[in-house]
């Protein structure tokens, strides 16, 4: 598989964009005022140790002490102890004030508490995940088939040394030993910047840092065939160079500096593309649509033949609709990051063969995804079931908030509906307390109608009564509001 990145840098945000034959298949976006603690390692001074609490407070140059609990400190590096205990040594045999120590983030800061921290060491690549100061490889436990689990554990095993050791990620599983490789040299390397930085004993910044996201990209691309990278920043270019040069030496060639004046996400018109990922509708070329709902359970996909009105027989146009629905669901998917459970209503066809050959297609299709994914067969409802793993948010909850009208419904009460709530709320406060007239505030919309299209009934109303009713426009107010006051 070939493809291009393309890396758009500002100083609060980085969005990488992956093109595959000049059309766009991934997004992935970054935001600078997001970016956690979590997987940084420190070079920390020990400036408490609380017995009764068996922890201790670490300085880890963040402005708010570190917590670290006897429980997060590995017993055997620090006492040197190879007999395994589930009892936990005291915290003052373990550490003591002044003390240097190499500690992990597993827990951001949250408001008056500081970052939680543990001992135990880890640095996560695409496959693997690398473990100082341990001697095998371990496998996850998710990769639940026996043969695929000897088969990466006697790959791995050879790269595993006496200070080192490697879990294999579930993302691994059908991975090739070359890929494995890439990522064992990967971590090696990392660690090896680590241990420098350490013996240098600068406590100011963090020795090992997660990699950010343009970073990253470039680590998980690898083994994919990229034919040319193109960054639009100067700084960030030359910062990649040096990265590529040093761990991964195939990158380097294809990195280009992209100094044009038209911004780099409009060469493939990905702008627009990112646009139109967030609409509900996606119209394909035929004149279908695929109808796109993302609810908490499940995503559900509807196709419809639209104005597709096809040549032959009406068992062929569904036919033919479904086939390229398949290629544009595949890419939908990867595009806004879709996972978990995924439900598509494809067309009903009373052909076996041709349910067979649209699910082959979808297969086909979704086999050019990185992330892993599972696909049934057509339910006695005619629908097929699938899962694909959550890696990240998805683009729209990265993009979008909740509208704060509708509160995420999707829909909202006509003005028709709202005005014979206001008559009933009326009704029912008039029986409650004694008022001479009611004044209505409420949006534009609804007043206009109250006072137009309803005006009969409010009329009505006012000889039911017996009380004037006036009605106030309140700009503020959607369409839904509206307060019913006494005078």
């Amino acid at each position: 598989m070939s493809g291009e990145l393309l890396i758009n840098v500002t100083p609060s945000e980085t969005r990488v964009a992956l093109i595959e034959n000049g059309s766009l298949q991934e997004v992935h976006i970054e935001r600078e005022a997001r970016r956690g603690l979590v997987g940084n390692i420190y070079l920390g001074k020990i400036i408490r140790v609380l017995p009764g609490m068996q922890a201790a407070f670490v300085d880890i140059n963040l402005g708010k002490a570190a917590f670290l609990h006897a429980s997060d400190i590995n017993s055997k590096l620090i006492l040197n102890d190879d007999n395994s205990s589930d009892q936990v040594p005291d915290i003052r045999n373990l550490v003591h004030e002044g003390q240097y120590i190499v500690v992990q983030v597993v827990k951001d800061p949250l408001g008056t508490k500081g970052a939680r921290l543990t001992t135990d060491i880890t640095i996560a690549a695409r496959y693997l995940v690398l473990m100082p100061d341990a001697s095998h490889a371990g496998i996850s436990q998710r990769i639940e088939d026996p043969a695929e689990r000897n088969r990466l554990k006697s790959i791995v095993t050879p790269y595993c040394g006496k200070d080192h050791g490697f879990i294999v990620r579930t993302a691994a599983e059908g991975a090739g030993k070359d890929e494995l490789e890439h990522d064992a040299e990967f971590l090696r390397r990392v660690w090896a910047k680590v241990v420098e930085r350490k013996e240098r004993k600068q406590t100011k910044d963090p020795i090992y840092q997660d990699l950010s996201l343009a970073f990253r990209m470039l680590r998980d691309f690898v083994g994919v065939s990229l034919e040319r990278i193109r960054v639009d920043s100067k700084l960030t270019y030359e910062q990649l160079v040096e990265f590529t040069t040093e761990f991964v030496p195939n990158l380097t060639s294809v990195l280009e500096y992209y100094p044009g004046e038209r911004p780099i996400f409009d060469l493939f018109d990905v702008e627009s593309e990112i646009q139109r990922s967030l609409h509900r509708k996606i119209e394909l070329k035929s004149g279908g649509s695929l109808i796109i709902d993302q609810t908490e359970a499940m995503t559900t996909i509807d196709i419809n033949t639209g104005a597709f009105v096809g040549h032959r027989n009406l068992e062929e146009t569904i036919f033919n609709t479904n086939i390229e629905a398949t290629q544009a669901i595949a890419r939908q998917l990867r595009l806004r990051n879709l996972g978990g459970i995924i439900i598509v209503d494809f067309i009903d066809m009373h052909d076996k063969e041709h349910q067979r050959r649209v699910l082959h297609s979808l297969d086909v299709a979704m086999a050019k995804d990185n992330v892993k994914y599972s696909l049934s067969g057509f339910s006695a409802l005619g629908l097929v079931e699938m899962t694909r793993k959550r890696t990240r948010e998805s683009l729209e909850h990265i993009l979008c908030g909740e509208c704060d009208v509708c509160h995420g419904r999707g829909y909202m009460k006509t003005v028709e509906t709202v005005c014979f709530e206001i008559l009933r709320e009326i009704v029912r406060v008039n029986r409650a307390y004694d008022a001479d007239k009611f004044i209505v505030y409420t949006s534009s919309s609804v007043s206009e109608s109250l006072e137009n299209d309803e005006y009969h009934n409010l009329a009505e109303l006012e000889v039911f009564i017996g009380k004037q009713i006036k009605v106030q426009t309140e700009s503020m107010y959607n369409q839904e509001q509206f307060d019913v006051v006494m005078m």
